[in-house]
């Protein structure tokens, strides 16, 4: 009888959430203001049900969809995520190369245009900034 108590206030939580702010497309910057003040909310809990969890990826979905209609976001090249990585760190040129392994010259070449990321390269400056190697897939 307990845990169908238990699941009763779970569910009645996600229902609360859905009251709060429904699940459906996102049409304005001003519904997509108050869904991501919603997910905000969520984040700031630390103890959230696995309905209410449910519920913030799919509000993040929304959000996503909406964002990428709304507002794109312009492809950045290898050379402004690199040059933007190595500011956001702190870090530079020679740290970089030094950490990855990749010579200082290449690293020079890539940010003054003269000279493309490899493969190999970008699996090293992924892995050093901790970022996916899809971000320098321009």
């Amino acid at each position: 009888m307990a845990t169908a108590t238990r699941q009763g206030k779970t569910k009645d939580r996600y229902f609360e959430l859905v009251l709060r702010f429904p699940l459906r497309p996102i049409r304005s910057d001003k519904e997509l203001n108050a869904a991501v003040k919603m997910v905000d909310s969520l984040l700031d809990r630390k103890d959230l049900a696995p309905e209410e969890e449910d519920y913030l990826e799919v509000l993040g979905d929304l959000i996503e969809q909406y964002e990428s209609e709304a507002h794109p976001i312009a492809p950045v090249s290898d050379v402004e995520m690199l040059r933007h990585l190595i500011e956001a760190k702190g870090v530079s040129q020679t740290a970089v190369s030094k950490a990855t392994g990749i010579a200082d010259s290449t690293i020079s070449e890539v940010l003054g245009g003269k000279r493309s990321l490899n493969r190999n390269h970008i699996g090293k400056l992924a892995r050093y900034f901790n970022v996916s190697p899809e971000v320098f897939a321009f």
